[in-house]
């Protein structure tokens, strides 16, 4: 296991996803380095300048810098926090709203990216279909999608406030779809090491509902998918082990499943799922694979970076 924090980190978008998972990643002192990579210098160079200020105060090793998206190729890790502008107005299925709009944004970076040996972690919605996207575009092999890992991080926080145990008490996945196709896996749930009663229908509720909140509030989520982020660098990276649910390849379809990194190297560890939680996850990956076919082409070029 590493005992030094990995090199340089790069942010791919500053909007705010890429705002908040870069401050994070200053907080936390993770890097050596972080390269800020943008549709524009004037934005990148803004957050770099705001970053900076924050290093000064809290005393960061992380150096922050300016870069192009081509520059991201000699990082150890990046996170593809960038988007297209756009104006959903979906009531369901809100995520994946952005598929045609985000596709090119993906594409283009991706394109960049080329062969690129390092991980890559997306944040880009909807998540599963862009990670499957930017795999298939890189030809990059580790490429893991944030989603199922903050939906499973919100599945333990209701189910503790539910049952009136403490969230480290609980053990439990949501995987397939980042997205109205999500599956709580209810069956395997555990507090204190003993099967739970899920209130499913309290809990389903809470997940769909809790992203509106926080939009409706502050515009969009940004600090559950920066620590989602971070989480996951520290167990790709090899500084920590531990599970993370993330959107990759298996069994030839793109979704969110539990990744045990061991030493930053993942072994798929799926849960156990009970017929009807196996039919949802049937169902999810049908959808995902006629979602990603519905997406068309189109010529990328490096002017779609846009930020979120």
């Amino acid at each position: 296991m590493r005992s030094e924090p990995t090199a340089t980190i790069g942010v791919a978008g500053a909007g705010a996803v890429g705002q908040a998972v870069a401050t994070a990643l200053v907080a936390s002192g993770l890097c050596r380095r972080l390269l800020v990579a943008s549709r524009t210098r004037e934005q990148a160079a803004a957050l770099v300048t705001d970053l900076d200020d924050m290093r000064q105060s809290v005393a960061s090793p992380t150096l922050p810098l300016i870069g192009r998206p081509a520059d991201l190729i000699g990082c150890d890790a990046v996170v593809v926090a960038a988007r297209s502008a756009f104006t959903n107005t979906r009531t369901a299925d809100v995520r994946m709203a952005g598929a045609v709009a985000n596709a090119p944004v993906v594409r283009a970076l991706a394109a960049s990216l080329r062969g690129y040996q390092g991980t890559v972690l997306v944040v880009t919605n909807p998540v599963d279909l862009m990670t499957r996207l930017f795999t298939e575009t890189s030809g990059c092999p580790r490429v893991y999608g944030i989603g199922s890992n903050l939906d499973s991080a919100r599945y333990r926080l209701a189910l503790a406030r539910l049952l009136g145990v403490p969230p480290d008490a609980v053990h439990g996945h949501v995987i397939g779809e980042h997205g109205d196709g999500a599956v709580v896996c209810a069956s395997s749930t555990t507090v204190n090491g003993t099967p739970a009663g899920v209130p499913l229908a309290e809990v389903r509720e809470e997940l769909r509902a809790r992203p509106g909140r926080i939009s409706a509030g502050i515009g969009r989520t940004r600090s559950g998918p920066a620590g989602a982020v971070l989480s996951t660098l520290r167990k790709a990276l090899g500084l920590v082990d531990g599970v993370e649910e993330l959107s990759c390849e298996h069994g030839g379809a793109w979704l969110g499943i539990p990744l045990r990194f061991t030493a930053g190297r993942p072994m798929a560890c799926l849960p156990v799922l009970d017929a009807d939680e196996d039919a949802q996850l049937a169902a999810t990956t049908t959808k995902l694979r006629n979602a990603y076919q519905a997406l068309r082409p189109s010529c990328p070029t490096p002017d779609c970076l846009e930020t979120t």
